[in-house]
């Protein structure tokens, strides 16, 4: 059964993380999901989870995927060499206000440039002079992540050579390079839900751009020198066996322990310049009742004029259809 108004889920910036799973069967479960594997029956609170991670040996029903969907749990199956194949809900909205404002942000090369500029300064603990020109904010970018890699190095006591990375050839990366990738793979995982959660579009990025995941890379640079790579030399330091899994974990903890996914609702808000509700306030005119059509485009009037009707002139006597 589908739920009739959004609002009763939880906020998204309060839901957990993710949970990574593998060998074991996801049925529904009521309006949730239950896992099932040779010790038993787990219960899963779908409306109070960000990520459903589906890893090698697992099966799920189509009941399960409906009320994951239903719920705005993004789900992810993930193989063991890191290769990630994204399936989505509808997120937590049915509006397109977001969406349209953020697009409107990205089609104007000016408001595209703020959002840039605001995107670069959260990465920053000192402000930066606004005299900078964006080819000068990205060259103190690259030095301020070359001395995150450096840094971790020395902490951890990990060698490092430098950032390689190859899909199609997983194990022949060194291990604390497979470790960074699995990191940042759960943190791009952790933003396109947040970003999905919101109505926005994975698609639009402000920094990066010509990619399905453009603004999931613009947002998950806010918190690599956080979280994946302190995370991924950390445990790379510990040794090798089971590397990847380690990582994961300890990504998902580092996530719930620091209420990340609040920190990306905010940071959303502030970069698109939304208010503090949320909501943008030139488009407060859109419908709330998600059950009804929204509205239909037209130059001539402002906003829109109302969907859900027929703009047929009414019929006279004896006229004929023209089709």
């Amino acid at each position: 059964m589908r739920l009739k108004d959004l609002h009763l889920l939880p906020k998204f910036r309060d839901c957990l993380t993710y949970l990574y799973v593998d060998h074991c069967k996801v049925e529904q479960e009521d309006k949730a999901v239950a896992l099932w594997d040779a010790q038993g029956k787990v219960s899963v609170p779908a409306a109070s989870l960000g990520i459903l991670m589906l890893g090698p040996g697992t099966s799920i029903t189509h009941a399960a995927i409906t009320a994951l969907a239903d719920n705005g749990c993004l789900v992810l199956w993930c193989g063991e060499e890191g290769v990630r194949l994204y399936a989505q809900g509808l997120g937590l909205t049915r509006s397109s206000a977001l969406f349209l404002h953020q697009a409107r942000l990205w089609a104007n090369p000016e408001t595209r440039l703020q959002v840039v500029f605001r995107l670069y300064r959260r990465r920053f603990e000192e402000p930066l002079d606004d005299s900078l020109t964006l080819a000068q904010i990205r060259g103190l970018e690259g030095v301020r992540v070359r001395e995150a890699y450096a840094r971790a190095s020395r902490e951890t006591g990990v060698p490092w050579q430098g950032r390689s990375y190859r899909r199609d050839a997983w194990q022949a990366a060194d291990p604390i390079n497979r470790a960074l990738s699995a990191a940042n793979n759960c943190l791009y995982g952790i933003c396109h839900a947040g970003i999905l959660a919101l109505g926005l579009s994975p698609a639009l990025g402000f920094i990066h751009t010509g990619k399905m995941l453009s603004f999931v890379y613009d947002m998950a640079d806010l918190y690599k020198t956080r979280y994946a790579i302190p995370i991924a030399f950390r445990e790379t330091a510990q040794g090798t066996k089971e590397l990847e899994s380690r990582v994961r974990r300890a990504c998902r903890d580092a996530f719930r322990e620091s209420f990340l996914l609040k920190t990306i609702v905010k940071d959303l808000q502030t970069i698109l310049d939304l208010d503090s509700r949320g909501r943008v306030v030139e488009l407060e005119r859109f419908h709330r009742d998600e059950a009804l059509p929204g509205e239909l485009w037209d130059p001539d009037a402002e906003g829109g004029v109302p969907g859900g009707q027929n703009f047929a002139p009414p019929e006279t006597e004896g006229e004929k259809e023209p089709w």
